[in-house]
């Protein structure tokens, strides 16, 4: 049975809404920590966060494999939180819950997903690396039949791969995508996708950064593009980012900000010095000087420090912070302190982790 997107929460998804990928609480022995976990998510709630996205890069993608049986408990207990938030302060929030593998296993992800009440797939392919777009769209079919898909180009770096104009026009020909999150890190290729969405007149799909290095020009930027004589404008609604999983409050603040001065003749130049902060502190948390090695330690450590977490621990032993990263996390705290919203987690840090 193929579900479609509530309209309120599409209209809300193209409106423009801040949404974390949220990081995975372990404990020192590498198990799941239930009670951080939520933690989390009543962080994210709190923030002013319009949506939260889970089983994507930032919870790590080796909680899709089977033998961890970490990807359903996880799932139910996130949706569980949700509720909980969603009633506390009586808002409704996206549950957007990533889907890996090839097509067997992505379908049966997908179901679990719609079974335990998600409303959207964010599709990653980094497990189908050497398949043509043919057979890559025929995969996103699959899983759109089952649940409101939400397309993934994921930055090489970290396992994605380059996927052409010609793959996003036909993925944007897909009836049930309701968004895309295009994080390449490359301008180009951002191009490309928004071209593509545009020229096949999708003016339903959301489009939303992922760029964590370009967060605050993806958010300002409006597109013209000429198709069939005509110039359609298009922009960048909101964020899906591993940035956001940490500092959500100021980063929700961040996208009401761009938002408003999108509203107006021309943008501040604070804001746009503010733009470079944002990606100069990026390039730590992400660890782009070690080819983005501690891209996810370095979210762990930041809520480490802010007590949200016990410690960076990452299913794979090996992933880790690298040499100097945190004494660079210690440079950017000292550089950008209106950036961070160290206080306001410690006025709530108890109430979260009861």
């Amino acid at each position: 049975m193929t579900i479609k997107l509530d309209p309120r929460l599409s209209s809300a998804l193209q409106n423009g809404l801040a949404i974390p990928a949220c990081p995975l609480a372990l404990t020192a022995n590498r198990r799941f920590d239930e009670q951080r976990q939520r933690a989390l998510i009543r962080y994210y709630s709190a923030s002013g966060a319009g949506g939260l996205a889970i089983g994507v890069h930032t919870t790590q993608f080796e909680m899709h494999e089977p033998q961890r049986g970490l990807f359903k408990p996880i799932l139910e207990l996130a949706a569980e939180e949700l509720r909980n938030q969603e009633e506390l302060f009586a808002k409704t929030m996206i549950w957007i819950g990533g889907i890996l593998g090839e097509t067997p296993q992505a379908v049966r992800e997908a179901l679990t997903l719609r079974d335990t009440g998600y409303h959207a797939g964010l599709l990653c392919l980094n497990s189908m690396l050497n398949c043509s777009v043919k057979e890559l769209i025929t995969h996103c079919r699959q899983i759109a039949e089952i649940i409101p898909l939400i397309g993934f180009y994921l930055q090489p770096a970290v396992g994605g791969q380059v996927l052409s104009t010609e793959f996003w026009h036909s993925f944007a020909e897909i009836d049930n995508v309701v968004a895309i999150k295009i994080a390449p890190f490359n301008r180009y290729q951002t191009f490309d996708v928004v071209r593509a969405v545009v020229e096949v007149g999708r003016d339903d799909i959301a489009l939303y950064t992922g760029n964590d290095d370009a967060i605050v020009w993806d958010l300002l930027t409006e597109y013209a593009i000429l198709v069939n004589g005509e110039t359609k404008r298009r922009r960048i609604a909101g964020g899906l980012l591993g940035h956001w999983a940490c500092w959500t409050q100021k980063a929700v603040l961040l996208l009401e900000e761009c938002q408003r001065q999108m509203c107006q003749v021309s943008i501040t130049r604070d804001l746009l010095t503010k733009a470079a902060q944002v990606t100069d502190c990026n390039a730590v948390l992400f660890d782009a000087a070690n080819g983005f090695k501690g891209c996810i330690s370095g979210i762990h450590e930041v809520l480490r420090r802010q007590g949200l977490l016990a410690g960076i621990w990452c299913l794979n032993p090996r992933e880790t912070l690298s040499t100097g990263q945190s004494e660079e996390l210690d440079r950017i705290y000292r550089s950008y302190p209106d950036l961070f919203d160290d206080s306001f987690v410690a006025e709530h840090l108890d109430q979260w982790l009861k």
